[in-house]
């Protein structure tokens, strides 16, 4: 009888799943293996919210399984180790995987790769993360991409997703000992912070592609302008389905290209694009989740690191509201709004002048979505310090970006409840009144805007004038 692992990792879906799809049609019985094994992925292993839609998530695929005639094996790691283990109980002959990228993954993954063709069993790996694999787009010099224009250029032009393979209706799986359950990973809080989550997400296979069709319905026609409108319904929402695998990215691009996409599909695309370009950073620059990409940022004269500050940023309390309702919705929900990510990262790195590093290390704790490649090019982007970055003297104003994009107010008196019966004309800037700050108990803005922006730009030329002193001393 010949039998096959399929090791499932961040590819927690049956359609379009390349290293399954493969094992099933190999072999006679097919064992479905997750692996708990965070410390494999130090110093960036799961953060909180990340744990929790794990734990969804493991149980929505074992559900699916169980519906086929299988279920999914849970085993802790070490991966190298638990996989032998498994190898000797089944006598599988070969291990298949879908590739994932970030540093200390792929380094693990290659240990395992070398522990098992030791052993000889077959490794078969697979791509269900990307629609490019990151080493593949090169500049005409075959060198990687810095700029995302020309790199989405060139894989757009390229683009030809393939039709999704479909989920197989029956797997049948050998006899094995009996496997860890999911409660005894210990994914889920142990203080309840977790409330909101239940009402604003399905985890699973099933959730992303309900997800997915009510967008193609729904919001796609109108996402090129509606991207950029919190209190809007008009953007996906499909990152952390596309984070832990629950759909991928050629099954979207599939889909809209089969449409004959409208300028919103178009965009939608480009969107996904930023995605793979972020794969593609951290690939080609693998330090960067802690080190500048842009090393003349190094030089960099942050302010001294304010613990009251961050916290005051941290849990939306800093008196301006764009900012606040976009961090209470991150706490309430474990996501937020790409374009209020974009003025609460200026915020934190440029009006307080924080190490974007701070921000980053907190959205990777609290956002469901939490990928490395997107989280470290999102933040180095915005303090810019990173590849095709924000230019750093280009700082958002939340107040003038919060009349722009949430005009009637409606995103704020969502997520700030003590300001839902201000006046509209003082919805942005309730300090503006001062019966409006001692009626409602909202705070008063903990910095002057114009002022820290001021001294941000004092900081940028700092770091300008270090750099030229210390190229003439070279």
């Amino acid at each position: 009888m010949s039998v096959g692992v399929v090791w499932f990792r961040r590819d927690l879906r049956l359609q379009d799943n390349p290293a399954l799809d493969v094992a099933v049609r190999a072999h006679e019985r097919v064992v479905l293996v997750y692996i708990h094994a965070p410390d494999e992925e130090k110093p960036w292993q799961p953060g909180a919210a990340s744990r929790w839609w794990l734990h969804h998530s493991l149980k929505a695929l074992d559900a699916d399984l169980r519906k086929r005639g299988s279920m999914l094996h849970l085993l802790v790691g070490p991966s190298s180790a638990a996989l032998g283990t498994l190898i000797g109980q089944t006598n599988a002959t070969a291990v298949y995987w879908n590739r994932l990228y970030e540093p200390a993954i792929m380094q693990r993954d290659e240990r395992v790769e070398r522990a098992m063709e030791k052993r000889g069993v077959a490794v078969n790996i697979t791509n269900a993360a990307l629609l490019v694999e990151p080493w593949m787009p090169t500049t005409k010099q075959g060198n990687s991409y810095q700029v995302f224009t020309p790199y989405w250029r060139n894989v757009r032009e390229q683009l030809r997703p393939q039709p999704p393979c479909s989920a197989p209706t029956k797997i049948a799986s050998p006899h094995i000992p009996a496997s860890a359950t999911i409660d005894e990973l210990k994914l889920l809080p142990t203080i309840t912070w977790d409330k909101g989550f239940y009402t604003h997400w399905t985890p699973g296979e099933h959730g992303a592609q309900r997800r997915f069709a009510k967008f193609l319905t729904s919001g796609i026609e109108d996402y090129r302008e509606g991207r950029d409108r919190p209190a809007e319904n008009w953007t996906s929402s499909l990152s952390p389905h596309l984070h832990f695998g629950e759909i991928g990215p050629r099954q979207i691009a599939w889909k809209i290209l089969r449409s004959n996409a409208s300028a919103g599909g178009e965009w939608f695309l480009r969107e996904l694009g930023w995605r793979e370009f972020s794969h593609h950073l951290l690939y080609h620059f693998p330090k960067t989740p802690e080190r500048n990409l842009n090393r003349q940022f190094d030089t960099f004269p942050w302010a001294r690191r304010d613990a009251l500050s961050i916290e005051r940023w941290q849990r939306g309390r800093t008196g301006i509201p764009m900012i606040d309702a976009g961090m209470r919705q991150l706490w309430e929900t474990g996501w937020m709004h790409n374009r209020v990510r974009m003025l609460v990262a200026s915020f934190l790195t440029k009006n307080l002048r924080q190490n974007w590093t701070e921000g980053a290390r907190w959205f990777w704790d609290t956002l469901v979505d939490a990928d490395l490649a997107n989280n470290t090019q999102g933040w180095q982007w915005t303090a810019g310090s990173g590849a095709d970055a924000a230019p750093y003297f280009r700082i958002f104003n939340p107040v003038t970006q919060g009349k722009r994009f949430d005009p009637e107010g409606d995103y704020v008196r969502r997520w700030i409840p003590e300001l839902k019966s201000v006046p509209t004309k003082f919805v942005h800037e309730p300090w503006l009144d001062a019966d409006v700050l001692a009626k409602t108990k909202y705070p008063a803005p903990m910095i002057e805007l114009s002022a820290s922006r001021t001294s941000a730009l004092g900081a940028y030329q700092q770091m300008r004038r270090d750099v030229a002193k210390i190229r003439v001393e070279k």
